[in-house]
């Protein structure tokens, strides 16, 4: 499959573990293949990134015990930080999105969501305007005895922001009063599913959420009118038992919505789904070029990898009928743990 235009690529990685911090690279104007260009260390640990809609803000968590948020412009050539990183009242936040003139982050460790606003030039305001703190847990002894918010973004309508937590088998629908998350309503997944994060089908009206305590992908209805996420089926990730635990990790869905792919690093594998009606139908899996893939991207017909403990990011040329992506290679990301496109 033959992609045009080229293009700027981020790719984050954890500098606790030896990542060279937000790394920029550039895709082929033919073909998906990356070249590494420069690596930014301002920020520890940028392990999750998101781009301004208008490509000149770039964002990124700094997953670390304190917790914070960086905001970086990117003119031209250059990728710089801009201003200092805003501490989001929250640990280890895991995940970052855009909504509603804000940065939410989703803090891992504390269980909670923090809205930054953004200042008219996309700079981030000198501190948070608000904190939903999640309450709960599950029946997994060591994983939930406690809220673990692991990915919060916005729905396909804007008008919502949906966070997904790990240790309380749940997904929070969530709106911005006065700056603050407020609480809309709280929809409940299996008991000890550890849901970690959720991709929404171009259609709008589906959701698909990938477990983690459990190799499971949980379809689900989404009603935009009334913000409400309904459960409908869970669908295995695996064509058999896994060995031990085997922590999926990244979801990704076709921009045609005909099929879904997610990671597995405990098996370094990616599976291939298809979308059928309100259902999915695993088809297979293949290897994911590395070790421990933490994260998923798809841009123009290729499937990108973050795999995190072999650092390296990989690509894959996907099969426009079949939904099978075909290794095509490979550039060394130290840690790496996340890859957005502009």
């Amino acid at each position: 499959m033959v992609r045009s235009g080229g293009g700027k690529v981020f790719i984050g990685s954890f500098t606790a573990a030896g990542g060279p911090g937000l790394v920029i690279a550039e895709v082929a104007a033919q073909g998906g293949a990356l070249t590494l260009v420069a690596a930014v260390n301002d920020v520890p640990d940028p392990s999750y990134l998101a781009l301004s809609p208008d490509g000149g803000m770039l964002y990124a968590v700094s997953e670390t015990a304190e917790g914070a948020v960086a905001a970086y412009r990117v003119d031209g050539g250059r990728t710089e930080l801009a201003g200092p990183s805003v501490p989001v009242d929250g640990s280890g936040p895991t995940h970052l999105s855009l909504y509603a003139g804000h940065v939410l982050t989703a803090n891992y460790g504390c269980g909670s969501v923090t809205a930054v606003p953004l200042r008219p030039d996309g700079t981030l305001a000198a501190k948070p305007s608000g904190r939903l703190q999640h309450t709960g847990s599950g029946p997994h002894d060591r994983r939930q005895r406690g809220p673990h918010a692991h990915q919060v973004q916005p729905d396909p309508s804007g008008r919502w922001a949906v966070s997904v937590d790990l240790g309380t088998d749940s997904v929070r629908v969530c709106t911005l009063e006065a700056g603050a998350p407020t609480l809309h309503r709280e929809c409940a997944l299996r008991p000890g599913s550890g849901p970690r994060h959720l991709a929404f089908h171009p259609d709008g009206e589906r959701a698909y959420v990938v477990n983690e305590l459990t190799p499971t992908v949980t379809v689900c209805r989404w009603d935009a009118a009334a913000g409400s996420l309904k459960p409908l089926t869970e669908v295995p990730l695996l064509p058999g038992a896994p060995a031990g635990d085997a922590y999926p990790s990244g979801i990704v869905v076709a921009p045609d919505g005909r099929f879904v792919w997610t990671a597995t690093r405990g098996e370094d594998v990616l599976s291939v789904l298809a979308v059928e009606g309100d259902g999915l139908r695993l088809l297979g899996t293949v290897p994911c070029g590395g070790h421990w893939p933490r994260a998923l991207a798809e841009h123009d017909g290729f499937l990108y990898v973050a795999n995190e403990r072999s650092g390296d990011v990989c690509w894959f040329a996907v099969d426009e009928a079949t939904g099978v992506p075909r290794y095509d290679g490979s550039v060394q990301v130290a840690a790496a743990s996340c890859v957005v496109f502009g």
